[in-house]
């Protein structure tokens, strides 16, 4: 049978796809990261199918049980927001499927770095994307194997590391390198601020910074 990965909006109901909802009211199973968030969504498009809990927590133990259903059924993955896998939970169970040698389709769909990255005016024909930074061990040496990357550089960060993400890359990468700061894309406040490193912290040491963050950095020149 057949995996579907379905990308869910990343704020705005009204980015969900014909197909992602055609999709989500034909398969027998649906596996939500967190089943109260997803189930907001398929209230809103009335879609009544079962749902399964699977996130980071209970993805190693429950893959061997979900393969196994997967050989006569039709599943859908999908997270709290965007497209699984990237950054979100999914790789395993898509790779066990691969060795299984199920069926996948990836539906195309809502990722935070995509407009994020087109929206910062930095090149956007080369890029890498990082996602999150370990937070704490490995940190520092991460940024430093990035101090030659040319390429636009992509960080998925959490709004309450997000002065210390902007700081350390400017010690690293250095406080004139360009970037921008993009949260809440696609909601009512969504803000994109652009300059450079040490400005783009100064900003938002101002206040209270919400939302889900993409940092976009200019690579070396």
């Amino acid at each position: 049978m057949t995996l579907y990965l379905v990308p869910t909006p990343i704020g705005n109901l009204k980015d969900m796809t014909f197909r992602a909802v055609e999709v989500l009211q034909s398969v027998s199973l649906i596996l939500a990261e967190d089943t109260r968030t997803s189930g907001k969504l398929l209230k809103h498009y009335e879609i009544e199918t079962p749902m399964q809990s699977y996130h980071a927590f209970n993805e190693h133990r429950n893959i061997n049980q979900l393969v196994q259903r997967l050989q006569s059924e039709e599943m859908a993955l999908i997270t709290d927001a965007g497209t699984p896998g990237i950054s979100d939970p999914g790789f395993l169970l898509v790779r066990a499927c691969v060795e299984a040698g199920i069926k996948i389709e990836s539906l195309p769909g809502a990722t935070a770095f995509v407009p994020a990255l087109v929206n910062s005016g930095l090149p956007c024909d080369r890029f890498v994307f990082e996602g999150f930074l370990p937070t704490k061990k490995g940190r520092m040496k991460r940024l430093q194997q990035l101090v030659g990357e040319k390429r636009t550089m992509v960080f998925y960060e959490s709004p309450f590391r997000l002065v210390k993400l902007l700081e350390q890359l400017a010690e690293v990468l250095g406080p004139d390198r360009l970037a921008s700061v993009s949260r809440e894309l696609t909601k009512v406040y969504e803000e994109t601020q652009r300059g450079t490193l040490i400005e783009l912290a100064a900003y938002f040491k101002k206040g209270k910074v919400k939302g889900e963050i993409v940092v976009v950095v200019k690579g070396e020149t």
